[in-house]
């Protein structure tokens, strides 16, 4: 059977679009945003490391506390308290009155000791005066062996020529032992008068001796008139420099002691000890900046620059050592203080106290 020309050929059916399917391009994108994330993480790692091609040019440790002297007011005498002058966290300057003691009892021993004085200087004065009268008598027994002596040399003239004399037949023997007598008589006297002056010599070194003890004796006097008066003055207690007051814990009527700890005066200059692992101090410098973030100010940042680096790690300057020879050993990092001074001309070093904590950063990359 032949096709009729004239029936219209039947229409086509309309094709299928094709099924979506696997894409090159879809899927080498998903494979770099995946490797992008694992480099950025490697690269974070490594930075949080420290280690290669991130170093860090800075070194922070948490283990940061602001110093200062702080120093202890105590008494340097007993007694009863009389007055307190100040309140609690006060301002002070140095020299200021804080405390009175009762100083009637040290009153009286500046007076008792300034009668000693007194009477030791007495002492002194009558001792002058013997002294004056000791050396007068040596004077004196001078003169009588001069004296002795004298008449010595003319009952020695006498004699020579009583002698000639009696060999000439001039003289009798009875006048020769007259001379001889006198003589003998003028001999003697010369022995006492220097018997007599070397008494009179020894009573003037007695005298000065004495006078030696005497002047001990004032000097005495007047260091215990000298104490008396330190311990009067020590009875009113002092700020011995600038500085805020803690708690003021002493009480008018309390019975203190030498030592009692009052209270304590807060220096207004402080600084920063930062104790860094040993690993982190390799490229710490003294000069270095730093950073500092306080904690008692809401994390504020101050300033600094290290001042000091400590020439042990702290476990030197602990009383029982850390490392022993026997037993299991477990390597722990030790710590190094570093002082860091606080840079002047900042408000808020004002606010700052003993005892806050600190987060420290040093920039070892630059000055």
């Amino acid at each position: 059977m032949t096709d009729d020309p004239k029936t219209p050929a039947p229409a086509e059916a309309p094709t299928a679009p094709p099924e979506e399917g696997w894409k090159p391009e879809q899927s080498r994108g998903r494979i770099l945003l995946f490797g992008s994330l694992v480099l950025v993480g490697a690269l974070a790692i490594l930075y949080a490391w420290g280690l290669p091609p991130f170093r860090p040019a800075s070194q922070t440790t948490d283990n940061a506390y602001v110093r200062g002297q702080t120093t202890i007011i105590a008494p340097q005498v007993g007694g009863y308290v009389t007055e307190v002058l100040v309140q609690d966290f006060e301002r002070v300057k140095a020299g200021q009155l804080l405390v009175r003691i009762d100083d009637r009892i040290y009153r009286e021993r500046v007076a008792q000791g300034a009668a000693s004085v007194a009477a030791q200087s007495a002492n002194l004065d009558n001792s002058a005066q013997s002294l004056r009268s000791a050396e007068a008598q040596v004077r004196l027994q001078d003169a009588a062996t001069a004296s002795a002596r004298a008449q010595l040399a003319r009952a020695q003239a006498d004699m020579r020529r009583v002698n000639e004399l009696v060999d000439a037949g001039s003289v009798s023997l009875r006048e020769r032992d007259q001379t001889l007598a006198a003589l003998r008589q003028a001999e003697a006297a010369v022995r006492q008068a220097e018997a007599q002056r070397a008494i009179a010599a020894e009573q003037l070194r007695s005298v000065g001796v004495g006078r030696g003890g005497l002047e001990a004796g004032v000097a005495n006097a007047k260091a215990q008139r000298e104490l008396a008066g330190i311990d009067l003055q020590n009875s009113a207690i002092r700020a011995p420099r600038d500085g805020r007051l803690s708690e003021v814990s002493v009480r008018v009527g309390q019975l203190v002691s030498p030592g009692t700890q009052l209270m304590y005066l807060v220096p207004e200059r402080h600084w920063v000890v930062a104790n860094f692992k040993e690993t982190q101090t390799a490229g710490i410098r003294i000069g270095q900046s730093a950073t500092l973030r306080i904690d008692a100010l809401g994390g504020a940042k101050l300033k600094g620059h290290v001042e000091r680096i400590a020439p042990a790690a702290g476990s030197e300057f602990s009383i029982i050592k850390p490392d022993t020879g026997s037993g299991n050993f477990v390597k722990v990092p030790q710590r190094i203080a570093v002082r860091i001074r606080i840079d002047d001309g900042q408000a808020l070093s004002q606010r700052l106290g003993p005892g806050m904590s600190v987060v420290a950063t040093v920039h070892t990359g630059r000055p």
